[in-house]
């Protein structure tokens, strides 16, 4: 994630907090827990102000979650059960320690050209048969929005060539809308992969 975007999010750290600390933010975790057995650790990447993360400690997992706002881990570690920390995305490497990898609307961050890169530290990351779930905004190109975060937009088939590439294989998608706390309305998905 590039210092603008950051930046933003140091800003709009309680901003955030408040607007998606509703359930509906969460649309998606209830499935991604479904398909993983009880207990494990679970990688909040990209954790934000940690609404999903208190959600997967709270249900009986082990939650480790990082992001690259300060200001969002600040609020992130304030939950029981979850250690935080600041880290970019390239900075993250783990071997075979996770069932499940919650990217929530996190990686449109990312620039393209590290986008493979990252999925196959994802895909390092998980243990065999583990879940991915990533929350992506659809679309072509990239662009900063008002706030001054940079996204990256991909279509379905990108996003399921990249999966596939980096060794995940696709197991479903959701499709919606939605404004984000930039208030603009915006066509997402939703995937469930496996390692």
């Amino acid at each position: 994630m590039d210092a603008e975007t950051i930046k933003a999010y140091d800003a709009n750290a309680e901003a955030y907090k408040t607007t998606f600390a509703h359930a509906g933010s969460l649309f998606g975790a209830e499935h991604f827990l479904a398909g993983l057995p009880q207990g494990g650790v679970i990688l909040d990447y990209g954790c934000g102000p940690g609404h999903a993360a208190a959600y997967f400690a709270e249900n009986g997992y082990q939650v480790e979650a990082f992001d690259a706002s300060a200001e969002m881990v600040a609020l992130a570690a304030q939950t029981a059960g979850v250690t935080a920390w600041q880290a970019n995305f390239s900075d993250f490497h783990a071997t075979e320690r996770y069932r499940g990898i919650w990217a929530s609307f996190s990686l449109l961050h990312a620039p393209r050209d590290e986008f493979p890169n990252l999925l196959t530290a994802i895909k390092t990351a998980l243990v065999a048969g583990g879940h991915l779930f990533l929350g992506m905004k659809l679309g072509e190109g990239s662009e900063r929005d008002h706030l001054g975060r940079f996204y990256t937009y991909y279509t379905e088939d990108e996003l399921r060539h990249a999966l596939t590439q980096a060794g995940l294989q696709w197991v479903d998608a959701h499709h919606g809308s939605g404004k984000g706390l930039a208030g603009t309305e915006s066509p997402w998905i939703l995937i469930h992969a496996h390692a």
